[in-house]
């Protein structure tokens, strides 16, 4: 019996073509023809003023809190349940993290909390659109107006998603995309930074080219380029741009796939999960998701390990997601406890993710289900 992995990266075929073009053009570092390539069809896709390709999310997550100016002390509220990253990048420059609790149907940030978190340390708000459904954005963005603060959305699992009709990261000033190998498009490892404010656009480019001006030297704007504010080194390669660009001129493919696959999970599933006392995914009316992962919550920490073990038993690899990150060692350095954000606690010990990737086949799903449905849990 052959294995089925939880995730392949995506492949469709012009991928190795693009990036022998790459190499052929004698231009295979950062800002190449395919660099820019991605950027405009990332700028088309979410309605961004720009987009600047990154080496990671977590890349462009770290330029955000720099062009915010994030301070130490400054407090930054997030989600509990999220990828470390989310809050990595702003407590590298000295913030305090505030854990928010989640909706318990969305698995997103709970807006209803953000009054009792707030202080007059607070700088911004970061919302993360779980598995690629949209937060609750007009009550967030209005919070952050009322108190005068940022919103960074980090849409790591939400490229083509919408709320309310308009793209999912173009509510923020800035928000960033993941183009893991575990993301719909991927180039392996990549991010991209989309900025909605232009205010920002300007130094957002000197801190991705190492502090220097080199982005208007290349436009013929100055003679010569020179340090002239902090940055690092964010560029990706124009190879894995090239392999990237495939992808996005294919989203439409990509995006038909998962949602066959996604819509086939919740329809095969839903007797099962129906009197086994298991949660399928909550997507609400006025949202459309980005089909990025298909999970299940199941009563509890017992039934779930022993969900995923039975799987693994049949050569089947399904998995759990985050753990809380108040709760943490680093969370806990911060001040978080047990009992912070009861959801996010309950639903990490509940959730479980099942096989999903474009190449996953009609014949590995239906394995997948069939040792799902073929026992209670």
């Amino acid at each position: 019996m052959s294995k089925i992995p939880f995730n392949k990266p995506p492949f469709l075929g012009n991928e190795f073509d693009y990036m022998r073009k790459a190499i052929a053009s004698g231009h295979i570092s950062g800002d190449g023809v395919f660099t820019k390539r991605c950027h405009t069809i990332l700028e088309q896709l979410i309605g961004a003023r720009k987009v600047l390709l990154t080496t990671s999310c977590t890349h462009a997550l770290e330029m955000a809190a720099l062009l915010l100016d994030i301070q130490p002390g400054d407090e930054v509220i997030f989600p509990s349940f999220t990828f470390v990253s989310t809050v990595n990048a702003f407590v590298l420059r000295g913030a305090v993290p505030v854990f928010a609790d989640i909706h318990p149907d969305t698995l997103n940030l709970d807006e209803s909390q953000l009054e009792r978190l707030v202080s007059a340390k607070t700088r911004a708000v970061v919302p993360v659109h779980y598995a690629g459904v949209g937060c609750e954005m007009d009550a967030i963005l209005a919070f952050a107006n009322e108190h005068n603060l940022a919103v960074v959305e980090d849409n790591a699992h939400g490229l083509n998603g919408t709320y309310k009709g308009k793209p999912l990261g173009s509510f923020g000033c800035l928000a960033t995309q993941s183009f893991h190998e575990t993301k719909n498009f991927s180039c392996g490892e990549g991010g991209a930074l989309v900025i909605n404010e232009p205010q920002y656009i300007e130094r957002a480019e000197i801190i991705r080219e190492k502090g220097t001006n080199r982005s208007r030297f290349f436009r013929g704007m100055v003679d010569k380029y020179t340090w002239v504010d902090i940055g690092s080194s964010y560029l990706p390669s124009d190879l894995l741009a090239a392999y990237l660009c495939a992808q996005l001129e294919q989203w439409q493919t990509i995006q038909a796939r998962r949602r066959q696959i996604w819509e086939k999970y919740d329809a095969a599933l839903q007797d099962w999960a129906t009197h086994n006392d298991v949660r399928q995914p909550f997507i609400p009316f006025d949202r459309t998701q980005s089909y990025h992962m298909y999970y299940l919550l199941l009563p509890g920490l017992t039934q779930r390990q022993a969900f995923i073990a039975r799987l693994k038993d049949q050569e089947i690899l399904s998995v759990f997601h985050y753990l809380p990150l108040h709760l943490s060692d680093m969370g806990m350095r911060f001040g978080g406890k047990p009992g912070d954000c009861p959801v996010t606690e309950r639903i990490s010990d509940q959730l479980v993710r099942l096989p999903f990737f474009y190449n996953l086949t009609d014949e590995e799903q239906e394995r997948v289900i069939e040792a799902i449905i073929s026992q209670p849990i």
